[in-house]
């Protein structure tokens, strides 16, 4: 541009000089997201050659500990390095007091055992919490007037985590929210000598609306009431961080937000709270309604699981889980 061109209005700073090209977007782009940043979340159940897709979560299924093996396998290769197990419980095995969270031959140390056999470099995530145990649904024991107990779910916790560890569980995750867990697990899996065993811990884990897919896929919907009394308030942001603290405090390694989307300001206050990873939960009603929106037509799949889960990363999570991971581990290759 000659100078006669040039008036009092025209702009020195001019940003779009850098967006001009996709080579200079990528130069100067500031939040990367990679398949190493992403854990995915699976579910497996009871049985031989059994696949059965989640209704409300297409493109997500409950397998059998083969078929889920299998599939690790598969998703090992496409570079993903961490699977969270989710268990689906007969209810033939539930009681009120989720006994079956720490049986020795159980179908969570039964899959550790098998996964680790068949892809031992995968870091196994296992979910600390009742619920999928319990006949009623809630992360804890019940009293005869309905409310849950702390300090007795804790001593069941303990248990199960160190039931995990033994079974060869990588890391632990207890998603519980009862007060006092994750020291109460620390000195429990140090006490039985196992020392590396890591403790991702659900530190501001909402009272949320958006689980309700997870719950079908695990039949874990609580039979009454609703978990308001141990899960936090959605209105809530400064108690993240006050759960945060304490989690940190007790010996927690990772700490996470759930859910993601909804509580992208919570994953920054957490992020510039800690200098632990922050983990993030792009949980199931997430998951459905980008799935239900693509299947209308109304929006580009790919487009948007990206621009969303880059938004968490944007936001301050070093670690993600997400059903999506294996298809995002396809769009990266």
């Amino acid at each position: 541009m000659s100078s006669e061109n040039l008036t009092p209005t025209t702009p020195v700073h001019r940003p779009r000089r850098l967006r001009r090209t996709a080579t200079l977007r990528r130069m100067v782009q500031e939040t990367t997201l990679t398949v190493d940043d992403l854990i995915y979340p699976m579910f497996v159940m009871e049985g031989e050659a059994q696949k059965v897709e989640i209704a409300s979560m297409p493109g997500c299924y409950r397998y059998s500990l083969d078929l889920l093996v299998t599939e690790i396998a598969e998703v090992s290769r496409l570079g993903i390095n961490a699977i969270a197990l989710f268990p689906v419980i007969p209810e033939i095995k539930k009681d009120d007091t989720g006994t079956e969270s720490y049986n020795p031959e159980g179908l969570v140390q039964r899959t550790i055992k098998a996964i680790k056999q068949a892809v031992p470099d995968i870091l196994v995530i296992t979910d600390v919490a009742l619920d999928p145990f319990t006949t009623h649904g809630h992360d804890g024991i019940v009293d005869e007037n309905g409310v849950i107990l702390n300090d007795p779910t804790v001593e069941v916790l303990v248990k199960m985590a160190v039931s995990q560890a033994e079974a060869g569980s990588d890391m632990v995750a207890p998603s519980d929210m009862m007060d006092g867990r994750v020291g109460a697990i620390r000195r429990g899996l140090d006490a039985a000598g196992y020392f590396d065993v890591r403790i991702l811990a659900y530190s501001a884990k909402y009272a949320s609306a958006y689980y309700g897919p997870f719950r079908d896929a695990l039949d874990s919907a609580p039979k009454f009431g609703d978990k308001k009394t141990y899960q936090m308030d959605a209105a809530n942001a400064r108690e993240a961080i006050k759960e945060v603290a304490l989690d940190i405090a007790e010996g927690a390694d990772i700490v996470m937000v759930k859910p993601a989307l909804a509580y992208l300001d919570i994953i920054r206050k957490v992020r510039d709270y800690t200098n632990l990873p922050v983990a993030a939960y792009n949980v199931s009603g997430e998951y459905a309604m980008i799935k239900a929106a693509a299947q209308n037509g109304w929006i580009d799949e790919k487009k948007v699981i990206l621009e969303t889960l880059t938004s968490m990363k944007r936001a301050g999570a070093d670690l993600i889980l997400t059903y999506f991971a294996k298809e995002v581990a396809l769009m990266l290759l």
